[in-house]
């Protein structure tokens, strides 16, 4: 309906509910069918002409009454009695006499049939129209963000959710209704509520919750076929960034359970704080979660050292939005870290205070399939950047590493502990402080099996698991992030630090949950097992035994000692890698990260 179609309409309304109001008024007072005088004409004309000229003056023609509330009822209570007041004034010049007990019995008539006619719609719409084809809704938190939840579906029809029932672990408001809602128990009654009321979707309305608790919530959801979605952070909320009814799917961290690593706010501000910090490997997930980390703490200069062009630009133009009033210079610097030369130039011409070393090759089959890339880029590359910060002077190098350089059975895995052992070896004659930051798998990352379990479950599956026995460590971009920067502010050279990563997670877990939380059953998606790749095992370690410090240095931070190196080794591989076959290469790799020196010194001697 246009609005004009619906002007018409509202204006034949009122004026047929107007004229009934007045003349069932003088009916009533009088018992009398003969109502029609001079008198009651001209005083409903007037009534008639001041409903519709308050009617526009408070807008009652432009309200939505499907959402009418308290404040149009008030409006219309003015609207009425103005018009009410206006008939007593006409009816005192014309006839000098005021008919109080009909204006009276009229006001009352007209409230109540041009309130009815409108919240009589709302009432219509609410009971009867757009409830079809709704999804019925778990909310969970009957707190003020739940209620709030439940307000916002009840009120907007468009809305594809319809809240059934609360769940809250309050037993002081258990069988009570809220907002006619009723609230059917706690948390362990998720699975049994699902099912008894067939809920289809679960909204976790408790934005303040913590990692631990939110994640008994979530592994209760996961028992369920519901698709369970979660209300946005109070800050977002309170900022207007998002609001209460822009709900969010559950993300798989909240699956681990661990309250997210809280930084030293102060030693990390006096490090970075108006300093100037390079970051190599700028423009992947870890780097430019680094990058952005560090604008927080207001350093001079930034410098965002990448290979690749458009990952770059992309992470420099973020960086500006967010610290558009910042004194912070961001500065670009497009380089390959296996240029020496280069590495010299960049870090003689901004003579960095902290250097976060996060570029690499990471994905490990396609370092099986090219060993010399990564024995290049890994370890060459390390060497290049972590002798051009020592040559000037760097006060702090902290390198990227990662959980496979611990017993590698990979090629990746092996150049990073290569990589380990050149930084640990150089802090012993430099006057900068090297240190590795060790940690597992990146929920999120590039290289995360995550977004290929998403894709896979959006293309309506399988899933593909490598073995079913198969667990990692996992941990967030920003913790991640958050680890390297503490780690940075604790350093007093050669440490490896590593965070206390919780228990580790099946990962056919993690794609089962994935595939429960997206709304969808196990069986309709499937999961297949693909067998394991090139250079992966079953499990992951952090320390090796000899590395082993059992004292936490920070509140979930490990450091381990500083095991043997093998420098000259290293450097031996360096200079022969280049004539060696994929396969010999992969060998020695191993045989090195794994210290097994005398098996390789006679290798590269039959090869020499």
């Amino acid at each position: 309906m246009s609005y004009r179609q619906r002007l018409s309409l509202l204006i034949f309304i009122d004026s047929f509910i107007v004229m009934t109001s007045i003349f069932v008024s003088r009916f009533l007072l009088s018992a009398d069918l003969h109502v029609v005088t001079i008198p009651m004409v001209v005083s409903s004309i007037t009534l008639l002409l001041g409903h519709h000229v308050f009617s526009f003056r408070y807008k009652l023609y432009k309200k939505a009454w499907e959402y009418a509330s308290i404040a149009e009822l008030i409006f219309i209570v003015k609207a009425v009695s103005f018009s009410i007041i206006a008939v007593a004034f006409v009816q005192q010049m014309s006839v000098q006499d005021i008919s109080f007990r009909l204006l009276a019995v009229t006001w009352m008539i007209h409230v109540l049939l041009i309130g009815g006619s409108r919240f009589c719609w709302r009432l219509l719409r609410n009971t009867y129209i757009k409830k079809t084809g709704k999804k019925r809704t778990l909310v969970v938190g009957a707190g003020s963000a739940g209620l709030m939840v439940a307000r916002q579906l009840i009120k907007n029809n468009d809305a594809d959710l319809e809240p059934i029932a609360f769940i809250d672990d309050n037993a002081r408001i258990h069988n009570l209704d809220i907002l006619g809602i009723p609230v059917v128990g706690g948390v362990n009654r998720i699975t049994h509520i699902v099912k008894e009321l067939q809920i289809d979707n679960i909204i976790i309305a408790i934005p303040s919750l913590g990692k631990r608790d939110l994640n008994i919530i979530v592994q209760e959801c996961a028992k369920t076929s519901a698709k369970t979605q979660t209300l946005p952070m109070l800050e977002d909320l309170v900022t207007g960034k998002l609001s209460v009814n822009q709900f969010m799917d559950v993300h798989v961290e909240d699956l681990l359970g661990r309250e997210p690593i809280e930084l030293d706010i102060a030693s990390i501000s006096e490090f970075v704080t108006h300093k100037v910090v390079l970051v190599t490997g700028a423009g992947g997930s870890i780097g430019s979660e680094i990058c952005r980390q560090v604008a927080k703490f207001h350093p001079q200069k930034l410098i965002l050292l990448g290979h690749g062009e458009n990952s770059i630009y992309s992470i420099e133009m973020e960086l500006k939005d967010i610290a558009e009033f910042d004194q912070t210079e961001f500065i670009t610097e497009i380089a390959d870290i296996q240029d020496a030369r280069k590495m010299m130039v960049i870090m003689n011409r901004h003579r960095p205070d902290v250097v976060y070393h996060a570029a690499a090759h990471k994905h490990v089959p396609l370092m099986e399939r090219n060993p010399e890339e990564a024995v290049k880029n890994n370890v060459i590359g390390t060497m290049n950047v972590a002798m051009a910060a020592s040559k000037y002077e760097v006060n702090t190098f902290v390198m990227i590493s990662t959980d496979k350089a611990v017993n590698p059975t990979s090629v990746m895995g092996a150049t990073k502990r290569m990589a380990e052992m050149i930084i640990q070896d150089m802090d012993k004659s430099s006057s900068t402080k090297f240190v590795a930051v060790r940690f597992g798998n990146v929920l999120g990352s590039r290289g995360s099996v995550i977004p290929r379990f998403k894709h896979q479950i959006e293309k309506g599956g399988p899933v593909s698991v490598t073995h079913p026995d198969m667990i990692r460590y996992f941990m967030t971009i920003p913790e991640a992030s958050r680890l390297v920067m503490q780690a940075g502010a604790l350093a007093k050279g050669g440490e490896i630090f590593v965070l206390d990563m919780g228990e580790p997670v099946k990962i056919v877990d993690l794609a089962k949950n994935l595939i429960k939380l997206s709304g969808n059953s196990v069986e309709d998606i499937g999961i297949e097992f693909t067998g394991m790749r090139p250079g992966e095992k079953l499990y992951e370690e952090l320390l090796k035994a000899d590395e082993i410090e059992e004292q936490q240095v920070y509140p979930k931070i490990y450091i381990g000692k500083t095991a043997e190196l093998y420098i000259e080794e290293i450097k031996e591989m360096i200079s022969m890698y280049a004539s060696l076959d994929k396969e010999s290469l992969r060998e020695h790799l191993l045989n090195l990260g794994n210290n097994n020196v005398i098996l390789l010194s006679k290798k590269l001697s039959s090869v020499g």
